[in-house]
């Protein structure tokens, strides 16, 4: 008699998007989560196209179009995670749409979503210095914000806390899934 087979929604992930609005700590989450599960840390800023970074920097916000080479390249990124390969991705995946593109890339994918406060967010865009981010375009990221909590694969943590105990929770969260 066959075992039935595990959905892969319902399997731990062999990659993680550490997602949310800017400032909310993903690239120092991401990395500390990484170190965490020895798995490798992929920062999704480093992959925007020249043009999106000088929108940003100018304070003017991305559209769809804009993200959607960035996403493709993101996911691919993801599909390329196998076992024993693990992958965190910092990015902002506020739009279901865009986390169902990447999820189509690597269909064992989870997602830890930083939630914080609008004026906890701009206060720290405010104080990142050589950041390319614009402060007036935190409000943009709220707006565009689709919350992810209803969806499957998704741990939501705080992100008021501290960046060890997330990392802790994340591996916690992991070790609890289905392998």
């Amino acid at each position: 008699m066959n075992k039935p087979s595990v959905d892969s929604a319902a399997r731990r992930p062999l990659a993680l998007v550490v997602m949310g609005v800017s400032g909310c700590g993903k690239s120092s989450a991401g990395a500390a989560v990484a170190q965490c599960l020895g798995w490798r840390l992929v920062e999704g800023d480093s992959y925007h196209a020249a043009e999106s970074v000088a929108k940003m920097q100018a304070g003017i916000a991305l559209t769809d179009a804009d993200r959607a080479g960035w996403l493709q390249r993101l996911a691919q990124l993801l599909a390329e995670a196998g076992e024993g390969d693990g992958v965190v991705l910092t990015c902002s995946a506020l739009k279901r749409q865009y986390r169902e593109l990447l999820r189509a890339a690597q269909p064992r994918l989870g997602f830890v979503f930083l939630d914080l406060r609008y004026d906890t967010a701009l206060a720290r865009v405010q104080q990142r210095a050589g950041h390319f981010f614009s402060p007036e375009l935190v409000a943009n990221q709220f707006a565009t914000l689709e919350d992810p909590r209803d969806e499957a694969q998704v741990f939501t943590v705080d992100a008021d806390t501290p960046i060890d105990a997330i990392a802790a929770q994340v591996q916690q969260w992991l070790a609890a899934q289905q392998p």
